[in-house]
């Protein structure tokens, strides 16, 4: 595509003209191709970011950077589905949902990334699993759906091409934060799956990348509006994140509870996000007639071993030796990592627990390893936090409240940051729901 082309794409977004949709799909295409100057892209990139583009456009683009890769191809995608979350602190119900959607007679092809920032991804969760590999190329992930109905992949070069140059050059021109571009940028991903129906779980607060409610509808409707517009039944549901989800916080640690989730236990705010979804999608797919319906199959999977019998097998077949995974699945502290020191940390007030920051816990458990600062950091799994009490609990000064898993001493100023981190109120709250709306 030549530089006069590109620069009225760019002309046409800064005076809000609209694109020519034909040249728009050209510059994806020499995007994916590697054909086109980063410079040229750059200020692509400049020009969405400051002006924004149309529903239209936006869905054309998501199309354009679908289309630029591989796309997962089915005889009847009616029941082959997923979910995306905006991410969140102690956020694992991805390596829960897949299998629990798979015994319920749902397909998965599940395509997730590793984290960048406070916490890490749904693939460093699996890759603290001995010998779990997530680099299945689009054949081998379409071959294990069709055998056990589920696997959970990395996000490769395969998948969406050009998303991979766009992300990267939006990561160090300070253009994240572009709805149009976000939206593209994870539907792209989700339709090369070649999906029926979709969910997107789209965190708001304080530990959410979208801050505020009118925020966080703004991302959900735009990305459904783009899935709808690629023949996706895609639906959103907005939750909060202002309090860690479940009992865990890190990488193996999460494992370790999703495992107890999936053995028909664990966390209740963990399996409620988990059913909810489940049940958004077993709807969706017409499997079941109504949510109702759907909240009673996913929890008969979860309770009765099902879920539970999918995951192993889905270790299994991506890597992991069947002793390890029989294992695993019975007793998940025998097998993940373990850090050198477990620290408890003690109330120094009374009262009903109201409030925990999550991000100071993200924060310090990323300073330890549990995130990444750039790309190329390694994960170290084993860090984290384990929340020993729940929401409205009361505590006497000196109970201990949160244990944290680390290798190195914390700080004097981790510490006292931790004793701040707890929020302790004389009267109870009455307990308080994930879901805040559905985006339809």
């Amino acid at each position: 595509m030549d530089t006069q082309r590109v620069e009225s794409l760019i002309s046409s977004i800064n005076s809000k003209k609209g694109m020519n949709l034909t040249d728009l799909s050209d510059f994806i295409d020499a995007v994916a191709k590697r054909s086109i100057e980063n410079e040229l892209i750059v200020k692509w990139l400049k020009a969405v970011h400051s002006n924004g583009i149309s529903g239209e456009e936006t869905t054309r683009l998501t199309r354009g950077m679908m289309e630029s890769g591989a796309v997962l191809e089915w005889d009847d995608n009616t029941r082959v589905v997923d979910k995306h979350s905006t991410g969140g602190v102690g956020d694992k119900m991805s390596l829960i949902l897949a299998p629990a959607l798979a015994a319920c007679g749902l397909k998965v092809p599940m395509l997730a990334g590793r984290g960048l920032g406070h916490t890490g991804g749904t693939i460093d969760k699996l890759e603290s699993i001995p010998g779990f590999n997530c680099s299945l190329n689009p054949e081998e992930m379409k071959k294990q759906v069709m055998k056990l109905g589920c696997c959970i992949a990395a996000q490769n070069d395969a998948i969406a091409p050009a998303d991979g140059l766009l992300y990267a050059i939006r990561d160090v021109t300070n253009t994240i934060d572009s709805i149009p571009l976000i939206t593209a940028s994870i539907i792209s991903k989700k339709a090369a799956e070649g999906l029926g129906s979709l969910v997107l779980d789209v965190k708001c607060g304080s530990a959410a990348f979208m801050k505020t409610r009118d925020d966080a509808e703004e991302l959900a409707i735009s990305m459904v509006s783009a899935a709808k517009g690629l023949g996706i039944n895609a639906t959103a549901q907005i939750t909060q994140m202002d309090y860690p989800i479940g009992r865990y916080i890190g990488n193996s640690l999460e494992v370790m509870g999703s495992i107890e989730v999936l053995q028909g236990r664990g966390s209740k705010d963990t399996r409620e996000l988990v059913v909810l979804q489940g049940s958004a999608l077993l709807q969706q797919s017409k499997i079941t007639k109504n949510m109702q319906s759907g909240i009673e199959m996913m929890n008969h999977v979860l309770d009765n071993g099902t879920a539970l019998q999918y995951f192993e097998e889905m270790c299994v077949l991506q890597g992991v030796d069947k002793d390890i995974a029989k294992e695993l699945i019975q007793s998940p502290k025998s097998i993940l990592p373990k850090s050198k020191y477990i620290t408890d940390i003690s109330a120094i007030g009374s009262g009903y627990v109201s409030e925990i920051d999550s991000m100071v816990l993200a924060g310090i458990a990323r300073s330890h390893g549990a995130g990444r600062f750039a790309l190329e950091d390694l994960i170290v799994p084993e860090i984290g936090f384990e929340i020993i009490v729940t929401r409205g609990q009361y505590l006497n000064q000196g109970d201990n409240w949160v244990r944290v898993h680390h290798n190195d001493a914390l700080t004097d100023q981790q510490t006292s940051s931790l004793n701040s981190t707890l929020t302790l109120k004389s009267i109870r709250e009455k307990g308080k729901s994930r879901l805040i709306k559905n985006i339809l």
